[in-house]
């Protein structure tokens, strides 16, 4: 609808809430699809991660833990059953040891060289793995010192190191001890003693090599001191040849290098991802609340859109006679069908009033000339008047006017439905407006024509000739004794105009657009002594339009007015005849 402003329309305003809907539910959609993928990929790729480092792990401690890799397809076969995962193991130079290599680079299983910088891993025990009498003996030491330190109010734990050793942990948050519990598990033993004296041993050997001062390995943690005599240290390089020397002491007891694969078993399915119950919940709130979003914002819309149309409705059933004005303040189609409503209602009240007014003016038109004919004819039944010729005369002139106002009424009530029908003929215009001149003669105001005598037009005789009679029956009833009406008739471009002229009183301004409204007289009181029936005037202009023209009037009061019919001089089935 022409007039709403874009942003107010009632299709942008309901395609605009489609797409809000639509995109909330694609975007929720779409961030539950990518969350919950995510999630799943997330979880799968750390199961993944997970069963390949348990794989590493696991065969790397073992290489850690035996000599050779003998034995180790129990192991490798457990793994690949419990992960899912394919696993090759082959030597450096391609040997297979287990299961079926992977087409792909592998992964270096070496105990004595993790993947963390090189560093030895702690599983590998070698010459250090304590005797059955030492670890027993390093265990009831542990646990003396346990009891101790519990006596204490302290808190503490003993582990075993994969040497065997018992080492006691006393939790952080403890307060210092009161009491010194000792370290008996601290002392060195047997076995313990000879390695670190064979690890010195190889350290001194490199460094005497490198021109370094000479080691000694204190302790199982492998912490050493040097001799200060013998030259600076330098630390990094002695390190390394404590690194080196026990790379080969531990050597001779764990299993050599080796490759390991580790890959998806052939014809594996793909991967299903499962929804976790806080997965399944979490896409059930928000599918909920994308639903809830979607109902609310209908509703919403729903609401705005239906309470002016309810409003509408109740105005429309609200009265007995008919719909009433309804308030609608919106700039939409609906506010302005709520406009239209309101105009609809406003024209069918004046449509009513026009009705009831009407029928009020036929009324008391046709009660005049009733009552008296109905008088005088009660009046001669009774005996009261005598029936003579002038009183024939006097009910004669009374229907004479009734039939005539039966027939304005007749020729308007055609006009309005559409049937009046016409028959027009070419004639000469001069001719016609001379005959109703010469009917309206009469002393006190002189009539006039002007018209050339060959003026032709293409017209209803007949109702051109009471179009005219009309007008002039008018002015010449609304100008004094010594006025003057005059007939103009002329061609103006493709019309034919006919202007009736008088120097009458005139008509005030206020009244001038009621002049074509039925019954209607600038007299109030009605009586027809002032006017005729009050249709004249309306069936001329009703005549002139079923023409295909128009009545138009102009006035000056004190001063006349001027009635000018402009009609169309040729009828269409001639207009393009040459």
């Amino acid at each position: 609808m022409t007039g709403v402003p874009p942003h107010r329309s009632l299709m942008v305003r309901l395609l605009a809430s489609s797409i809000l809907i639509v995109v909330a539910s694609v975007a929720a959609a779409a961030w539950l699809a990518a969350t919950t993928a995510t999630r799943a990929v997330q979880q799968e790729s750390g199961a993944t991660l997970a069963a390949d480092s348990k794989i590493f792990d696991t065969l790397l401690g073992y290489a850690a833990t035996h000599p050779g890799w003998d034995g180790v397809d129990l192991t490798v076969r457990a793994l690949a059953d419990e992960t899912g995962r394919r696993i090759g193991l082959a030597t450096r130079s391609g040997v297979p040891i287990a299961g079926r290599p992977v087409d792909g680079p592998g992964t270096i299983v070496d105990p004595l060289h993790t993947a963390s910088a090189g560093v030895i891993d702690a599983r590998a025990a070698g010459p250090y793995r304590l005797a059955e009498d030492e670890r027993a003996a390093q265990h009831a030491a542990a646990e003396q010192r346990l009891a101790c330190l519990r006596d204490q109010g302290l808190r503490a734990s003993v582990t075993e190191s994969p040497t065997g050793r018992a080492v006691v942990h006393l939790d952080r948050t403890n307060p210092p001890p009161q009491a010194d519990c000792g370290f008996p598990e601290g002392e060195l033993t047997r076995t313990e003693a000879d390695a670190l004296r064979d690890l010195t041993r190889l350290a001194n050997a490199c460094t005497r090599d490198a021109r370094l001062p000479s080691v000694k390995i204190v302790d199982p943690m492998f912490t050493w001191d040097y001799d200060r005599d013998t030259g600076d240290p330098r630390t990094a390089e002695m390190q390394a040849c404590v690194d080196e020397a026990r790379r080969e002491q531990l050597r001779p007891y764990v299993a050599e290098p080796a490759t390991l694969w580790i890959g998806s078993p052939d014809r594996q399915p793909l991967p299903v991802f499962d929804l976790s119950p806080s997965s399944t919940l979490r896409i059930a709130g928000v599918t909920g609340a994308v639903l809830l979003l979607a109902i609310g914002s209908t509703v919403i819309v729903g609401t705005r859109l239906v309470r002016p149309l309810r409003a509408l409705t109740a105005a429309a059933e609200g009265s007995a006679d008919g719909p009433v004005a309804v308030t609608v303040h919106r700039n939409d189609e609906i506010g302005r069908l709520a406009g239209a409503f309101n105009a609809l209602s406003a024209r069918r009240e004046h449509s009513e009033q026009q009705r009831r007014t009407m029928v009020d003016d036929i009324a008391h038109e046709l009660r005049s000339p009733l009552t008296n004919i109905r008088n005088w004819l009660t009046a001669g039944q009774d005996g009261l008047a005598d029936l003579d010729q002038e009183l024939l005369d006097l009910l004669l002139e009374e229907t004479v006017l009734l039939q005539h106002m039966v027939d304005d009424l007749r020729d308007l009530a055609a006009a309005d439905s559409g049937t009046l029908r016409l028959a027009p003929s070419r004639c000469y215009v001069a001719d016609l407006l001379r005959q109703v001149v010469d009917a309206h003669r009469g002393p006190g105001v002189t009539l006039t024509l002007h018209a050339d005598a060959d003026l032709e037009a293409d017209v209803d005789p007949a109702r051109l000739r009471q179009i005219v009679g009309n007008l002039v029956s008018n002015a010449v009833r609304h100008t004094p004794a010594g006025g003057r009406v005059t007939v103009h008739a002329m061609i103006l471009d493709v019309d034919l105009v006919i202007a009736v002229e008088d120097t009458g009183v005139g008509i005030a301004a206020h009244d001038l657009p009621h002049v074509f409204d039925r019954f209607w007289r600038a007299d109030p009181s009605r009586a027809r002594s002032t006017g005729g029936s009050g249709l004249g005037l309306s069936i001329a202009r009703r005549l002139t339009q079923a023409h295909g023209g128009d009545l138009t009037a102009v006035s000056t009061p004190g001063a006349g007015s001027v009635f000018t019919v402009r009609l169309p001089a040729t009828s269409p089935h001639r207009r393009n005849t040459p």
